[in-house]
């Protein structure tokens, strides 16, 4: 089976080796045909040194702790762009 790749916002980096990226979905609400914004926040192994605000590209894997599973595999746009 394929690992999921999401995309998303960086929006914190305080921890040494770990990213919290905020994943934003937009769905259609089914009774009321409205549009819903949704935020997940994913805990990620950071080994490129991504910065808060980047635009990262995230990875299923294996469970490195008790709440980080994904990991950053590429930094698409820097803070401010």
């Amino acid at each position: 089976m394929p690992k999921k790749k999401l995309t998303g916002k960086v929006t914190s980096t305080k921890m040494e080796k770990t990213a919290v990226v905020s994943i934003d979905v937009v769905k259609m609400h089914p009774v009321y045909k409205k549009s819903v914004k949704k935020t997940r926040k994913f805990k990620a192994r950071d080994e490129l040194g991504v910065k808060l605000g980047d635009k990262v590209v995230i990875e299923e894997c294996v469970p490195i702790s008790k709440t980080v599973t994904w990991k950053v595999i590429e930094k698409l746009e820097k803070e401010g762009k």
